[in-house]
Order: C-alpha cells, then structure tokens, then sequence
C-alpha cells in the first residue's frame, strides 16, 4: 500500500501532536516539517526533513496546518495552488464560512482539497452538533466547554503587543455561556491595563465576560486539559422532552492533531473543493476495509 505523504505546518502544541498521530497511522508517512526557523531541531524530529518551505519537500500529499486560525487562509491559498490538499483547525467560528468559500474556490481551480476548521470545536463536536438536530428536529441546543486551557484564544493572546507570555482559561458558566480568564506575563516597557484593554478588546474575547490577570509565570498555571457537554433538549416528531447530553474531557492539542489526521486521510475520497467537518461521510475518516468497518460499528 502506497502510504499518503503529509506535511506539518507549524510545530507548536499541535504540531507535535500531529506527529505522534501520524507515526501511529498505518497508511500515513511524515513527508517533513516547515517551521520558521528549520535550524531548531528537537530530538523527535531527527531524521524527518525540517525546512522553511513545503517547496523543499519532496512529494507531499497533504499539508496538516498546526499554524495559528489567523495564518490559515494564507497558507492554505498558497499550498492549495500547489496542488496540495490541506487540513487545519482554524477555528473563528463567524468567519468560517466565509473561509470555506475562499479556499473552495482555490481547491476547485487546481483540483484539490482543502478540509476547513477540523478540530473538536469547531469540528468533531460539529457533527455532533448536526447529529443531535437530525434526530431532534425542534430544540435548543447547549455547547459548555471546558474548565480548560483555548488554544485558539491563547494564541490570540500571544499575537497582543505588550505579552510576553499567556493562557486563556475557559469556564463554562451553563446554557452555552463562558467566562474567559486570561493569565499574562507582561513585557519590561508595557502597561498592564493597556494591554489588558487590548485583550479584551479583540474579537476572540469581546463577546464573552473576560477576566485579564497579571502573573510572574505562566508555565506554573499551564494544563492541556478541556472537555465539553452539549446537551439538546427538544422535540422528535410531535414527542416532547428528548433529553440528549455527549460529554468528553480530553487533552486539547492530542485530540486536535487525531482529527486533522482523520480528515487528512479523508480528503483523498472528496472531489475537489473545500469541506467542514459535517459535510464529510464519517467512514470516510476510518482506517480499513469498507465493508469490515460496516460490520463492525453498524
């Protein structure tokens, strides 16, 4: 079997977790990692071609973008062009539809694939989403995250001029409603209140209660777990009070690399354009045999 070539853009929390899912796969081969700076090799990664540019890899089939949602449309633009598929976890939810009609119109002009916003949320919890209002039509739907550490909105923290270091916290406060309890290293030179300000004014934090925090060490308050429960209470048919609740706790970034390996291995049985999560056959994720995969999980 001819194993599928993926490239990892990107190699912070997710990165490296995108390595570890794809040296378990059986039908996936790490064509190499692009990092800004190809001379930082950690032990991990001896042996695997690290450069600056997915120009000099040799053949990638997919490109796995770890990079921060804000950098998604660049690079996905500029590798889609290449006739690459890509994935990535970008993960603004007003902006992703936008998102998929800009790439799926790259994707379709040079026949690739490019699978959008693939993480748990948005992704994974996506379909679950989808799922619970196929079978209660009629309802209300409640998505609680955490208590846990956002990656996205850490990075977004991060991107702050004036923070030297960061973690956003998010805390579910019931019926879809969260609190955002920001933790910052300030650097030498920079107003706290300032950047505080700042923070809280950008759009990842502007619509949610935002608590901003000064500390001398970030590292010390630092864990990957998160977890989620959406529950959907509503109506199948004309029967009232359908009571359904899916609840997980995971290690973020962990979980995030499994599904952009998935939907990696998904891509190649699309036609080209540009996908969510809910649009694809969740078979199509799967490892093996068709016909075995029916027989065992239906």
């Amino acid at each position: 079997m001819e194993k599928i070539r993926a490239a990892i853009v990107g190699y912070g929390n997710i990165g490296k977790y995108v390595l570890e899912a794809l040296e378990v796969a059986p039908d996936f081969e790490v064509a190499g990692v692009i990092r800004r700076d190809p001379t930082q090799v950690p032990a991990e990664l001896q042996g695997i071609p690290v450069v600056d540019s997915i120009t000099k890899l040799e053949k990638v089939d997919v490109a796995i973008l770890a990079t921060p949602t804000r950098q998604v449309e660049h690079y996905a633009k500029e590798i889609l062009a290449m006739g690459i598929h890509t994935v990535d976890s970008f993960d603004i939810h007003t902006n992703i539809v936008d998102l998929r009609r800009s790439l799926d119109e790259v994707a379709k002009a040079h026949n690739t694939v490019a699978i959008i916003s693939a993480g748990w949320d948005p992704g994974s919890d996506s379909i679950v989403r989808a799922l619970l209002e196929a079978i209660v039509p009629k309802g209300i739907t409640y998505t609680n995250f955490g208590p846990g550490m956002s990656m996205g909105h850490t990075v977004a923290v991060k991107a702050i001029e004036g923070v030297k270091n960061a973690l956003s916290m998010t805390i579910p406060l019931g019926t879809g409603v969260h609190r955002r309890m920001v933790y910052i290293e300030v650097k030498e030179g920079y107003d706290f209140n300032q950047v505080a300000a700042a923070i809280k004014a950008d759009d990842y934090f502007a619509h949610d209660e935002t608590h901003v925090m000064q500390v001398e060490s970030v590292d010390a308050l630092k864990d990957m777990g998160h977890g989620v429960n959406l529950t959907r209470k509503g109506v199948s048919g004309k029967t009232q009070n359908q009571l359904i609740e899916f609840d997980m706790k995971i290690n973020n970034p962990a979980l995030t690399a499994q599904i952009l390996v998935c939907v990696a291995r998904a891509s190649f049985k699309q036609k080209p354009g540009a996908y969510t999560m809910i649009e694809l056959p969740v078979i199509d994720m799967l490892y093996g045999d068709r016909e075995a995969l029916i027989r065992r999980l239906v």
